[in-house]
């Protein structure tokens, strides 16, 4: 693919990116995130997820919301709400042997913690392929896609952003790269046989792919039998 000629620098979100949704380790986490809130703040389940959700759509994360507006602890709500069973997730050979192909530098850029991310590259065994994982933490609690964390994220690990490439589940993350010059890459569930084709792509996203490593190997060209 002549757009992936130049590519220097591969930057890839975390949950539902780099494994599949139906591992369903969000909905773990959704449900942590209730529960904490209705244990901080006195409410019922029902309530506390109105609240979440409010403050996610307000905040852009929930763990946003609740530092501006209870003073939350940060760090013990990632925590908390990570403290889940990463066993869903299964072993992924083919991801693994393509991210070892990839030329040039490699990341991981998530609105998650670098626990939740080492756990989750540890089940699906692409360790060491990373230089490094740039999280929430990192990101000073700042969540994609606000362009302020982009432009951290590049800053601190000396990325030109037109030689690299952002891969995402969600297509509003994609609008800041788009803007800074990157590629961008939505990765969407595979879609079944009697499911209608996807909905119109939107004009900041390059690609709409369902198949991580297949892309991959067909976007540098190495050998599909290493993959």
């Amino acid at each position: 693919m002549q757009r992936f000629e130049t590519i220097e620098t591969w930057i890839f979100d975390l949950d539902n990116t780099l494994y599949p949704p139906h591992a369903n380790l969000f909905d773990q986490v959704d449900q942590r995130m209730g529960a904490f809130i209705s244990e901080l703040l006195t409410l019922d389940r029902n309530q506390a997820r109105l609240l979440q959700k409010h403050y996610y759509r307000t905040y852009g994360t929930t763990l946003r919301g609740l530092m501006t507006e209870h003073g939350v602890d940060p760090h013990a709500f990632l925590d908390y709400v990570h403290d889940i069973d990463h066993s869903p997730i299964e072993p992924d050979p083919a991801l693994g042997a393509v991210l070892a192909e990839l030329p040039g530098r490699k990341f991981v850029f998530t609105n998650g913690s670098v626990a939740h991310a080492e756990a989750v590259i540890d089940k699906l065994g692409i360790n060491g392929h990373f230089e490094a994982l740039f999280d929430i933490v990192a990101a000073d609690f700042v969540p994609k896609p606000e362009r302020l964390t982009y432009e951290s994220f590049l800053g601190r690990h000396d990325i030109a952003p037109a030689t690299a490439v952002m891969f995402e589940d969600l297509d509003r993350n994609l609008e800041v790269p788009n803007a800074l010059g990157m590629a961008t890459v939505l990765v969407v569930p595979r879609r079944k046989a009697d499911e209608p084709e996807a909905r119109e792509v939107p004009a900041h996203v390059d690609f709409v792919i369902d198949d991580l490593a297949g892309f991959l190997v067909d976007a540098v060209g190495v050998r599909r039998d290493t993959a």
